[in-house]
């Protein structure tokens, strides 16, 4: 493991591997590990010691070991919201919102195999299941909020509330199909397909959201 600072005594440059400068780094390194030990048998020291940094430095850059399996859950729930800010008004909701979900969960296919790595422990592993409810919450929030804002009722009512956990179901039933499938998987089509299926009931619990509680 290197050193703090990447100096060793005498002022000398510590030679070896360099230091990670990058979440994104960390990111990769941490699920290089979780793939080959697991997640619950890897220690923060094990990541720290493969980027060659400290384990003071590793808190720099995330506040636990869970935050390195979820990346920047805050940027990428700016981006869901942008998503349906950016929806045709005149649209149908459950069009915007099945769109939006769809174009969030679009990736690179350079990324595809870290998505699905991620979206393997977020789904498989026990000890992350309390965070995931926590993080899920804030994702129907994000749809709740949409939905609120287009039907001008409470965020807190029934009829937003009950779209975040529709949508988040769906998007889950995706991700496991889309994980059961393999490589060829499409998870783009799964989704739509999911949200389309479950859009029937959705659309009538939005078009009845005026006189709803």
């Amino acid at each position: 493991m290197g050193t703090e600072s990447g100096v060793a005594t005498g002022g000398r440059p510590v030679m070896g591997r360099p230091r990670v400068t990058s979440r994104a780094v960390l990111e990769r390194l941490a699920f290089d590990l979780f793939a080959r030990q697991g997640f619950d048998a890897t220690t923060v020291d094990d990541i720290a010691a493969a980027a060659g940094i400290g384990r003071r430095t590793l808190f720099r850059y995330v506040a636990s070991k869970n935050d390195l399996v979820w990346g920047d859950f805050e940027q990428h729930l700016g981006k869901l919201r942008r998503l349906l800010d950016a929806s045709d008004p005149r649209a149908p909701m459950t069009d915007a919102l099945r769109r939006a979900v769809v174009e969030f969960n679009r990736f690179d296919p350079r990324e595809v195999p870290w998505h699905r790595q991620r979206m393997e422990l977020i789904l498989g592993v026990p000890t992350l299941q309390a965070d995931a409810t926590l993080r899920f919450a804030s994702w129907r929030a994000v749809v709740a909020g949409f939905v609120a804002k287009r039907t001008g009722i409470a965020p807190s009512a029934m009829v937003p509330r009950l779209a975040g956990h529709v949508l988040l179901g769906a998007s889950l039933t995706a991700h496991e199909l889309w994980l059961e499938g393999g490589p060829d998987a499409d998870l783009s089509a799964l989704l739509d397909t999911a949200i389309r299926r479950s859009g029937a009931g959705l659309a009538a619990l939005l078009e009845g959201s005026a006189t709803a509680p």
